[in-house]
Parts: structure tokens; C-alpha cells; sequence
């Protein structure tokens, strides 16, 4: 019983830091968060965010870490997908949402811009390899035109989804973002 309260104790922990970090970075770039009022903000004393973290930059990383491990696995489905390649699976959009702190940050002023780009490039490179397959008389190049639109698109989603305090399931954004994909304007019929 003592190893599953630790745990608990460990989780919790490691969501206040990650709260107050996430909230400070909308606000501030990293090198202007100090470990002190990181540590004020989660109500933690500073050897306990040692105990789990180097430094602010070994934060983001493990939290970036957690959550592109979130989102490979997300996206496995896309790949074994043969009906519609085109479809993001509302597994993608969940896992933005169980991750939605670090998605505004990151989406904001003073996001890591850099770990933007490797959600893209997963995203990226299973999408090219399902519409290859999917749409075999397209050219590579209409195909990575195609992908450029919808992660632009998707993106945008993703940020009046975030802005709108996430009310609509992952499940309805999904279908949405499909819908646009497939019929274009006429989604608006």
C-alpha cells in the first residue's frame, strides 16, 4: 500500500509542476522561469522538483517526451487505416486534448516551436505513407500539397478547439476535420 501512495504522491507532484510551468510559459519564455517561482506556483518546495527534474529545460523535455510517445501511438491507427486514410482518428485529437496544456503553450507566444515541428513531421510522415497508398495515381508532390494544407487546417482546429476550452468532444473535432478533408466547402452545407 506505502509504493501506491508514493505513486500517487509522485503523480500529483508531477502534475502541479507540470500546471505551473505550462501556465507560466503562456505568459513567459523558459529562460525568464525561474525554479523558484515555478516551485511557489505548484506549492512544492524546490528539493522536491529536484528530486524529479534538472532544470526547467529537463521539464519540457520529459513532458515533450511523454507526449510525442502519446502521440506516435495515436497515430499507429492512421497507418493500419485502409477504408479512409484521409480520417483523423479522434485518437489523434484525445491525445491533444489529454495533453492541451503543453498544446497552448507550445501554440503560443512562447511555445518550443522546434517540438512543434516533430509533432508535424510524425504526423507528416504517416500521412504521406497512408495517402500514397490510399491515392496511388496522385503524385508525391499533390500528395505532400495535400498534407501541407490539411496540417495547416488541422492546426488551426486545434487552436479555436483549444481557445474554446476543448467543450466539443475529440470525437466531433474529428469528424470534423474529416468532413473538411473529404467534401471542402461543402462541409458548410
Amino acid at each position: 500500500m506505502k509504493t501506491f501512495t508514493n505513486d500517487h504522491r509522485v503523480r500529483v507532484t508531477k502534475m502541479l509542476i507540470r500546471k505551473a510551468f505550462t501556465s507560466l510559459l503562456e505568459k513567459k519564455p523558459i529562460q525568464s522561469i525561474s525554479i523558484k517561482e515555478l516551485c511557489e506556483l505548484a506549492g512544492i518546495n524546490r528539493s522536491t522538483f529536484y528530486a524529479h527534474y534538472t532544470d526547467v529545460y529537463d521539464l519540457r523535455t520529459k513532458m515533450e517526451q511523454e507526449m510525442l510517445a502519446d502521440f506516435n501511438k495515436a497515430m499507429r491507427p492512421l497507418l493500419e487505416q485502409k477504408d479512409n486514410p484521409v480520417g483523423i482518428t479522434a485518437g489523434i485529437f484525445q491525445c491533444l486534448k489529454d495533453n492541451s496544456d503543453l498544446c497552448i503553450a507550445t501554440l503560443g507566444d512562447f511555445g518550443d516551436k522546434q517540438f512543434l515541428m516533430q509533432l508535424l513531421s510524425i504526423g507528416r510522415d504517416a500521412c504521406l505513407q497512408s495517402y500514397a497508398s490510399y491515392f496511388a495515381q496522385a503524385s508525391p508532390k499533390k500528395i505532400e500539397y495535400f498534407y501541407a494544407f490539411v496540417s495547416a487546417g488541422c492546426i488551426g482546429l486545434l487552436q479555436k478547439w483549444l481557445a474554446d476550452g476543448m467543450a466539443a468532444p475529440a470525437e466531433e473535432l474529428a469528424h470534423a476535420a474529416e468532413q473538411i478533408m473529404l467534401q471542402g466547402v461543402g462541409f458548410l452545407q
